[in-house]
């Protein structure tokens, strides 16, 4: 039995799967945040109410908004702040007895999606979030790909270039894939643009209900996501990118990215295949179970 844990700002979730991937149990808790003791001993109660409800001992994979340190072993770049320096992967063994593997959320979703999701049997697949965030996982045979500063896939907070004035990134830096390509960098494009406050879901209603300024918000950001993911297919060459997120629901991206991306790949013909991810909300916390992946 595999137990995946999302770990995520509002709520922690966790899984039971058996070796078919197939779901046993599934529970949540309200996250406490701002709250690091809170937090570990949720996930563990969380554990300890399933594996008593189900009577058997499992292995454990979490997901974490953020990454752990080569170097101090502690998390980093975490959304959820108050977990940013803690030894979280050691708390969480020593209350549950055993290893535990995290990973990235984002490294989460790829994996699901490339073992029994919409990347099933693709040998390189790369994971993209499109949300409030932008984010991504690399996953090759089966595993994740960390890199060796655990950063692997972290496409979100490489410079878009672009003729646009580059927006400010929470990061630090400017002109980010992710200010242009997240929720409110669509948002925020579309209003600096027209002076309409829109969400994206409108947007792209309004778009196909022919409205004109909506159109070509929708088409400046699919040129911008496909010139990102372009450098993407350049350097990683995946066979397969899934999309997830919010605005991975926008059907018209797997038509017209795959369409313009080609201009920006250093190649004669692009085999990769953009799909929409199978899964759903609920990859990452099934790829947080698939960190104990077959070998």
């Amino acid at each position: 039995m595999r137990l995946g844990i999302d770990l995520g700002g509002t709520k922690t979730e966790i899984i039971a799967l058996r070796d078919d991937g197939s779901e046993l149990i599934r529970r949540r808790r309200a996250t406490p945040q701002g709250n690091y003791d809170g937090t570990v001993e949720t996930v563990a109660a969380l554990v300890e109410e399933v594996e008593r409800e189900l009577g058997r001992r499992g292995s454990v994979g979490v997901g974490i908004p953020g990454a752990v340190s080569a170097v101090t072993g502690r998390v980093k770049n975490a959304n959820s702040t108050w977990l940013i320096g803690e030894p979280l992967q050691q708390d969480l063994e020593k209350a549950l007895h055993r290893e535990v593997r995290l990973a990235n959320d984002a490294n989460c979703f790829a994996l699901s999606e490339a073992i029994d999701g919409a990347a099933a049997g693709a040998e390189v697949v790369f994971g993209v979030i499109l949300g409030t965030g932008v984010g991504g996982g690399v996953v090759v045979r089966g595993h994740v790909l960390a890199g060796a500063n655990r950063i692997a896939g972290e496409w979100g907070h490489n410079p878009l270039p672009d003729s646009a004035p580059a927006p400010d990134c929470y990061c630090g830096r400017r002109g980010c894939v992710e200010t242009f390509l997240s929720g409110p960098g669509l948002k925020k494009d579309h209003a600096g643009t027209t002076g309409q406050v829109l969400d994206p879901a409108t947007i792209v209603a309004q778009a196909a209900a022919g409205d004109a300024a909506c159109a070509a918000t929708m088409q400046r950001y699919e040129s911008r996501v496909a010139l990102a993911l372009a450098f993407v297919i350049n350097i990683v060459d995946p066979d397969v990118i899934v999309l997830g997120g919010g605005l991975s629901n926008i059907d018209r991206l797997y038509t017209n990215v795959t369409r313009l991306w080609g201009e920006h790949v250093f190649s004669d013909h692009v085999a990769t295949r953009l799909v929409k991810n199978r899964h759903g909300d609920s990859s990452g916390v099934r790829g947080a179970a698939w960190l104990w992946a077959p070998a």
